[in-house]
């Protein structure tokens, strides 16, 4: 494209797959946050464990890590309490019509099945940016594609029939309590 002033805009197919499930962790965030400002649950973002290995200090107030290292592997991405019971989950996001198993490392797969064999509420949450769909997925139904399933991804028609899909709202945003009020704390 040529603007009127001579600037030059280039044109690039490169696409940026830098802070993949940025927007889907930040509305997680969010919904976190509602969720715990309004006395609903608390649930938190684990840090991700490293270990600086170098820092820039060019100020006094003003420093940089310039190299730093995983610790050790992260188990997943959420975890807290919500009517007296743990909640552990991972939150993931795809461009595809299936989720690659390889979005999800085994020492994750592991630590839902400890916590979940140990009594928490385990779980999935999987975004389809293409298709503008999120699904809250039980570690249960994870586990049984995994023993039963030598495929190297989970297609999304697992998701809508195993899961439970998560409507948009406007606060919070991804309103995961709804479905783990309807599948675990059901009314008796």
């Amino acid at each position: 494209m040529h603007y009127p002033t001579g600037v030059k805009v280039l044109k690039t197919n490169k696409i940026n797959y830098a802070n993949r499930g940025m927007n889907l962790e930040a509305e997680l965030n969010d919904t976190n946050n509602y969720y715990l400002k309004n006395d609903i649950a608390v649930i938190y973002k684990k840090p991700t464990p490293i270990t600086i290995h170098k820092v820039n200090y060019k100020s006094r107030n003003d420093a940089v890590i310039e190299d730093a290292r995983f610790k050790i592997p992260s188990t997943t991405d959420y975890n807290g309490i919500y009517k007296g019971k743990y909640i552990d989950f991972e939150a993931k996001e795809t461009t595809r019509n299936f989720f690659p198993l390889a979005n999800i490392h085994m020492h994750q797969i592991e630590h839902l099945k400890n916590v979940y064999r140990h009594g928490a509420i385990a779980f999935l949450i999987v975004r389809f940016t293409k298709q503008n769909k999120t699904f809250l997925l039980p570690a249960e139904s994870l586990f049984d594609f995994l023993k039963n399933n030598s495929r190297k991804s989970i297609p999304i028609i697992f998701f809508e029939e195993n899961g439970y899909i998560i409507k948009d709202k406007y606060n919070p945003k991804i309103d995961y309590i709804e479905i783990l009020d309807k599948v675990f704390f059901k009314e008796v």
